[in-house]
């Protein structure tokens, strides 16, 4: 299947994931921490726009590989996703699913670079394994690197033996370039099930959801997704976005235009910590 094609089966399967993803990412709470009473935002709903700020402080340069880390703890078995992070003052991360593409990652990466931020990327294992050099630079250049699945299928639709083959065989190209396993896993669709949970946290992974969707796959754009990000910008959250499964040509240029805006504004873009038992 060529991967521009992704996109067709993707919006097929999307309207029945919307519900199943709706139902897992019900819940807000911090990486580590307990549950918290914050509800979502509602669907649909659009927070005022206001004005941008200028900023106090810039972020620290990247970081590259480090020494191999300790080993971790036991990873926990939630019964949803995360989908707010820890931080002080106003700390938010971006994050981008799907890739690499060497059409768009490339671009993505040069302007997280520019301006010295982090992110995270949730790639899938089928594309990983084609572009090894893309998955290595952003190992290189401090972002996480995630577990999307192999080759993004709905997972509610899988029987258990298929799910952990397509979180496996992920980990493994991830760990086979970047020199570790992935500690984030992301449910394609937002559709999580008990497995998924359960199997994630068997590979040493937390879920993690997102709290503003930008809908950039449905190719809105570039104003409108922008628009989304700014109105929907505020302490711990997680801002989902693609760099692949489509022209991505948007979502491109509007990380150009809003990034600079929401670090003059003072937040703190960065990626989350892990925290063990």
């Amino acid at each position: 299947m060529q991967k521009d094609q992704l996109l067709t089966r993707r919006r097929a399967l999307l309207a029945g994931a919307v519900s199943l993803g709706a139902a897992g990412v019900a819940a807000v709470f911090a990486p580590g921490a307990g549950k918290r009473a914050v509800p979502p935002p509602a669907a649909g709903a659009r927070a005022a726009r206001r004005p941008l700020k200028p900023s106090e402080y810039r972020l620290r340069p990247l970081t590259g590989y480090g020494p191999p880390r300790a080993p971790h703890g036991r990873t926990p078995v939630r019964r949803e996703p995360l989908l707010r992070v820890p931080g002080h003052g106003r700390t938010m991360v971006l994050s981008f699913d799907d890739g690499p593409d060497p059409r768009y990652t490339p671009h993505i990466l040069d302007t997280l670079a520019r301006y010295e931020v982090r992110a995270m990327f949730f790639v899938c294992g089928e594309m990983a394994a084609d572009n090894r050099d893309l998955l290595a630079r952003m190992a290189d250049e401090g972002h996480v690197v995630g577990n999307h699945t192999w080759t993004h299928p709905l997972l509610t639709r899988l029987r258990r033996a298929r799910i952990r083959s397509e979180m496996e065989r992920t980990s493994d190209v991830i760990e086979q370039v970047c020199g570790e396993r992935p500690e984030w896993f992301r449910a394609p669709y937002g559709a999580w099930n008990r497995a998924a949970f359960q199997l994630g946290a068997e590979l040493g992974m937390e879920p993690l959801a997102w709290t503003v969707d930008t809908l950039d796959w449905t190719e809105p754009g570039t104003r409108a997704i922008v628009e989304r990000v700014e109105d929907g910008a505020a302490p711990g959250v997680v801002v989902l976005s693609h760099d692949a499964g489509g022209d991505r040509s948007q979502s491109v240029r509007a990380l150009r235009a809003y990034l600079p805006g929401l670090l003059d504004s003072g937040y703190h873009v960065t990626v989350p910590r892990r925290q063990y038992a």
